[in-house]
């Protein structure tokens, strides 16, 4: 585990009111990047709470990012390739969103002083935004107010995202990172799940499609942010200026190398996934042959089943991790896992095959959710810093997911003609195991 960088140490910080400030909600909590490492388990009723929040983020998001803007585009033109390339063009730059508001979010949320505390605030200001952008994706007419309004929702999701996850790392004490992040993972997955689902539930209503999922969202993340027991911040002691606004996208992987390490293994699974997940509805008609309904229920089942593998894997894998103390062997092995998944997509040729395959890859992607934020968590690299560092590393989620479009669309509409994923399904599968063997070379996790 690496430890905090030079001068920081665990010494109360004189600018955080912790103890019977009237603004301060809820029991005094230490937090870690402010100089006070939490020591007491986090009760059942706080980490549901946070499960249940990331659930709700996940589920008004992913839907989108998945299913529904696919279902948009057919709904839209009757073109398969036509379909690809407005796809491509909606969540490219809504990810590139991702990235900048991701990173910017953890560093404002690192330094907010109002009386509601330095999470909350974006938070709920965060979801309440997403709500509202996917809401013009349901009423738009055409690509460009699509486009607009995914990159509105991913802004919007990230900056809530990013002081969401800082909030995690605030309250949770270390001993209870590897099942809380099973926990997440599953949140994660199971809102895929239900997201799928909802979307072949309302494929002919593109309102509902969009704002049954949001206003659920909304409702759970609004709920955590409320029950946030969380100290205010009295003196924001870093100034916001131009320099520090370049250094938020930033954090030296010279100087921290397992955190660089840990942030291209990240980045290489996403893009793996995302290079499927991004076309999966077109996989199962372009490549199986199935019409546009029976597909939507296909993907909606094949999911189901993923979530339930990555269920059973995460939490196992969690509770192992914790025990053993060992992460970076369970992350590798999860990584590779995935890749075979992903090129066993090449060779499925039934509906059958591939939920197969979709078993594997959440058994996979089930263990790695589980211990990866672990992993993460414990190769920091500044406890002062946890909202900015957290913000870069989440860069690794959002940056594959602007690359997968573009690199996905040239794959499948220029080498496969729109329906051979060979070039797409291989490129993803080595990205998924040169992620494995960087993710061995981290030396400070076990």
């Amino acid at each position: 585990m690496t430890t905090p960088s030079s001068g920081t140490g665990f010494a109360p910080d004189p600018t955080i009111d912790l103890q019977g400030s009237p603004n301060l909600i809820g029991p005094e909590l230490p937090i870690p990047h402010l100089g006070i490492k939490p020591e007491a388990k986090r009760p059942v009723w706080f980490i549901a709470g946070l499960v249940l929040a990331q659930f709700g983020i996940f589920v008004a998001l992913l839907g989108p990012a998945t299913v529904s803007i696919q279902m948009k585009a057919q709904s839209l033109t009757t073109d398969p390739a036509e379909q690809v390339a407005m796809t491509a063009m909606v969540i490219a730059p809504g990810a590139l969103a991702a990235v900048i508001f991701n990173a910017v979010g953890g560093r404002i949320s690192d330094r907010t002083t109002s009386g509601l505390g330095r999470r909350r605030p974006w938070i709920v200001l965060g979801i309440i935004g997403l709500t509202l952008s996917l809401l013009l994706i349901a009423l738009a007419t055409g690509p460009l107010m699509m486009a607009i309004g995914w990159f509105l929702a991913q802004a919007c999701a990230n900056l809530g995202f990013a002081a969401f996850l800082a909030s995690v790392a605030d309250q949770l004490p270390s001993e209870q990172y590897g099942k809380t992040s099973g926990l997440i993972g599953i949140a994660q997955n199971s809102a895929i799940m239900v997201a799928t689902w909802l979307s072949a539930a309302f494929s002919t209503n593109m309102l509902l499609l969009f704002m049954v999922p949001a206003v659920l969202g909304l409702i759970l993340v609004v709920a955590y942010a409320l029950m946030l027991p969380e100290p205010v911040l009295k003196e924001n002691r870093y100034p916001f200026n131009l320099r520090e606004l370049v250094t938020t996208f930033w954090t030296n992987p010279v100087t921290y190398p397992d955190f660089g390490l840990a942030w291209w293994g990240r980045f290489l699974i996403i893009l793996a996934s995302y290079l499927f997940i991004t076309f999966r509805l077109f996989y199962m008609t372009n490549h199986l042959g199935l019409a546009a309904g029976a597909a939507a229920a296909a993907v909606a089942v094949g999911v189901t089943i993923y979530t339930v593998a990555s269920m059973v894997a995460g939490l196992l894998a969690g509770w192992i991790s914790d025990k053993l103390g060992r992460r970076k062997v369970m992350v590798a092995v999860s990584i590779l896992v995935f890749a075979i998944g992903t090129y066993g997509l090449l060779h499925a040729d039934t509906v059958t095959g591939f939920y197969v395959c979709e078993a594997i890859m959440g058994i996979a992607y089930g263990m790695y959710l589980a211990v990866d934020l672990a992993l993460v968590f414990e190769v920091l690299p500044d406890r002062e810093k946890t909202g900015k560092d957290l913000g870069v590393f989440n860069m690794a989620n959002a940056l594959p997911q602007s690359l997968a479009p573009g690199v996905g669309g040239f794959l499948l509409a220029k080498l496969g003609g729109g329906t051979d994923f060979t070039a797409l399904l291989v490129a993803a599968a080595i990205s998924a195991v040169a992620g494995a063997i960087l993710t061995m070379f981290i030396r400070g996790v076990k």
